[in-house]
């Protein structure tokens, strides 16, 4: 008797629709899996067995074929176990194949029967709302499934509760998702004592989402401003909060509710290439799109791998990055604001006031050497961030909260929504000329500077959308004199 159930594989972000073929025929007892499974999908065949039997189902003495069409897709993951199982029980007659129609199947069985959560409950939510299909999912799954709008998941503890549901002895037990998660507690620009250039530059790069790179010895506080970025950021919409929940899903990460707040990742120097772009032989999303609509912090900068530091120099301009496979190439969400943190020389101690640095000019300029001028040159912001004396944090004043900070953050970004639709950052081209004014005093300044420092066209453009952010934070309606001004003192050389 051969039986039908539907269920899903991950390809990159997507659910791809499956449908789990299983065939019981007379024979002699053999098990066949074909479809190109991979050896979690292969090793299914002894947690089914073992399910069924200590869940008191019986397991065919017969010939079983179990095909995973279509066939030329490869298929990873332990979630085919449900589905299979469901599948061999149709095939004997215990489940109903009426039961099996307009519904998709996902979750992992352990020996005893009871479903283990799966990974991309909310990429298999959107894959069934694609077809009009119900969900059945492992309980734990299914409220994550659930954050997806418009789609009946039903969630399971077991297999007995599986096969009840089907046979219609149980009333389904259909899903709501959880209670929204709280947000995080704010961490406050209060506790960075002093620095204040370097807090005026993360309101800028919060405002106006521009790359920020913070150049300071050891204990200066590069990553305690970073670490307070995403609290000034605005909270993400409804229609960002799915699409970062869908990769951090698609990640392996269990969700207790919609991503709301922007994301944070700070991944280690020693972050291989594919842990930081994504990849895999079927390719997943790295650090960059788990970044996406938040923050990619970057400690110690130039010591990430070259290959890995000259790879995002693709997402930095086109907010997506594509990742190529003998198998398969598939293009990930990257849109983050970046920010890197170095020291400014191996030892740290250049320039510092009371400590000598140890390093030669030789190794100085190797060490800056490792960040090319193409990737430099992506950067809108470049600042100083000078190690403070015990003296100097003493008397250091307290400086604004980040509720004070943000509120300007999210009125500058108000303007700049309802004037191009999107943050200065993104500006490029036309739409950059069109929509920043500069008066005769600030495109003079802009002019004579671009000579002096023999600016890119590239970094001239990050001036002027620097400059044009300075002035929505001040409510200013063209680019006057001082913006450029101030835009021209986050241009620190290395």
């Amino acid at each position: 008797m051969l039986a039908q159930v539907r269920s899903y594989t991950l390809f990159g972000l997507d659910a791809v629709p499956v449908t789990v073929e299983v065939d019981v025929s007379p024979g002699l007892p053999s098990y066949a899996l074909v479809g190109l499974p991979d050896k979690a999908v292969e090793e299914s065949r002894e947690r089914v067995r073992a399910a069924l039997k200590n869940s008191g189902f019986p397991y065919p003495q017969a010939r079983v074929v179990v095909n995973l069409a279509p066939a030329e897709l490869r298929k990873e993951g332990s979630h085919f176990d449900l589905p299979i199982a469901l599948g061999l029980l149709a095939a004997q007659g215990v489940v109903p194949l009426e039961g099996l129609a307009g519904l998709a199947v996902a979750g992992e069985l352990g020996l005893d029967g009871t479903l283990r959560p799966v990974p991309g409950a909310v990429n298999l939510a959107l894959g069934a709302l694609g077809e009009g299909k119900s969900l059945l999912l492992p309980l734990e799954s299914a409220k994550e499934a659930a954050l997806v709008e418009g789609v009946e998941v039903y969630g399971v503890e077991n297999l007995l509760q599986a096969v009840a549901y089907l046979r219609g002895e149980e009333e389904p037990r259909r899903v709501e998702p959880d209670d929204p998660v709280a947000a995080l507690e704010a961490l406050d620009l209060r506790d960075v004592k002093g620095q204040a250039k370097a807090k005026r530059a993360l309101e800028i790069a919060a405002a106006g989402y521009h790359h920020l790179l913070m150049v300071g010895s050891p204990g200066s506080g590069k990553t305690m401003l970073a670490r307070r970025l995403p609290f000034l950021l605005p909270p993400l919409s409804q229609e960002a909060a799915l699409e970062v929940s869908r990769i951090h899903s698609a990640a392996g990460q269990i969700l207790k509710g919609l991503v709301r707040t922007p994301p944070f990742r700070a991944p280690h120097h020693t972050v291989s290439y594919a842990g930081l772009i994504g990849g895999g032989a079927i390719p997943k999303p790295g650090e960059v799109s788990l970044a996406h609509r938040g923050v990619l912090f970057l400690d110690e900068f130039p010591e990430f791998s070259r290959d890995a530091l000259e790879a995002l120099r693709q997402p930095l301009e086109d907010g997506v990055v594509t990742v190529s496979r003998a198998r398969a190439s598939l293009t990930f969400p990257a849109r983050f604001l970046l920010v890197a943190a170095m020291n400014p020389c191996p030892c740290g101690w250049y320039g510092d006031p009371e400590r000598a640095c140890t390093c030669t000019p030789a190794s100085r300029q190797r060490y800056v050497g490792k960040i090319s001028g193409p990737l430099l040159d992506r950067f809108d912001l470049v600042v100083e961030v000078p190690r403070l004396t015990p003296a100097e944090l003493a008397r250091a004043p307290e400086g604004e909260g980040t509720e004070a900070v943000r509120e300007r953050v999210l009125r500058a970004r108000e303007r700049m929504l309802a004037r191009q639709g999107r943050p200065n950052g993104e500006l490029a081209g036309k739409a950059l000329r069109e929509h920043v004014r500069l008066t005769s005093g600030a495109e003079n300044l802009l002019q004579a500077a671009a000579k002096r420092m023999l600016l890119s066209a590239r970094s001239y453009d990050r001036l002027l959308r620097v400059a044009r952010t300075i002035a929505d934070l001040q409510g200013a309606e063209s680019v006057e004199e001082n913006h450029v001004a101030e835009a021209l003192a986050y241009r620190k050389t290395l």
